[in-house]
């Protein structure tokens, strides 16, 4: 009967212990890097077709804070638009602290780093590199706008968490951007104000508010909207460079990559697939190449 009890008592143990094993093998990175004294991780994908011989696009996908590159995979289906246009993209893992995997503003250090490791192992057009993000990702891509104007030729903000003032940007060159956020997204907030998430005493800014800004520093002399039933999108035009402003606000939708792989609704709000995410921010991204006046 004791042997019957510890063995009983050991099983639970034992799934536990091969449900970690299995989490591990299925998010696991596949690259790291030594930048500033800490080892950086990422996980690349890179098309079954690419050809060394061709210069191919780029695309840098950040996580929420609190993801990792492998659920940022899953969630965006950006591995899948890859093998079909044929780009190589990659996954950078956010800082690993004693806490949740967070985005800093120093973390343009490592990007920086990351982008001259993939230029150095691949063959990639200098002309086609967008970053996007997620949450804490999607204000990191707004914080990479402003610090590698001269490399990236567009960026997409998904559900951004600003954690920094718009003045912090000083980088005055236009770059485009796109924006999607849920109108109910209560995490980042699409009005600003207090979140669950945000620091203490630093409430989140205004979604549209923000894209105003950007328009601003675009120099754009325009903007237009359209409306479906779930989608407001503005759009504004005539800016420096043709470098053009969107954002898209989804009615009612909560902290959500629409159309990808959905986050628990009664957790971070509504989903929706009135709209796919990464096919509108790809849309985008290939209307914009870097042009001289950046690089």
């Amino acid at each position: 009967m004791m042997r019957s009890a510890a063995i009983l008592l050991a099983l639970p143990l034992l799934a536990a212990s091969m449900l970690a094993l299995s989490f591990r093998a299925n998010n696991r990175n596949n690259g790291s890097m030594i930048v500033a004294g800490e080892k950086r991780e990422y996980l690349i994908h890179v098309p079954p077709r690419y050809d060394r011989t061709r210069a191919v696009p780029l695309v840098i996908s950040m996580h929420g804070a609190g993801g990792w590159p492998a659920q940022q995979m899953r969630m965006s289906g950006w591995n899948r638009v890859s093998d079909r246009e044929g780009f190589i993209v990659v996954y950078p893992s956010g800082a690993d602290t004693a806490g949740p995997r967070i985005w800093r503003p120093s973390d343009v250090r490592y990007l920086a780093a990351l982008i001259d490791k993939l230029e150095s192992d691949y063959n990639i057009d200098r002309t086609r590199i967008y970053a996007n993000g997620f949450s804490n990702g999607g204000g990191m891509s707004s914080m990479l706008s402003c610090t590698m104007s001269d490399r990236l030729a567009a960026v997409g903000l998904v559900g951004a968490a600003h954690t920094v003032p718009w003045r912090w940007c000083r980088d005055p060159h236009p770059i485009p951007m796109i924006s999607i956020h849920g109108t109910a997204d209560r995490f980042a907030p699409y009005l600003g104000g207090p979140s669950p998430v945000a620091p203490a005493g630093n409430p989140f800014p205004s979604i549209a508010v923000w894209a105003s800004k950007w328009a601003a520093r675009n120099h754009c002399s325009s903007s237009a909207q359209t409306r479906t039933a779930a989608v407001t999108r503005t759009t504004w035009s005539n800016c420096s460079n043709n470098d053009d402003v969107v954002l898209e606000a989804i009615t009612g939708a909560g902290h959500q990559w629409f159309g990808g792989t959905p986050l628990p609704e009664y957790f971070v709000g509504r989903d929706t697939r009135a709209i796919d995410t990464t096919a509108e921010l790809w849309s985008f991204f290939q209307a914009h190449t870097l042009p001289q006046t950046r690089s």
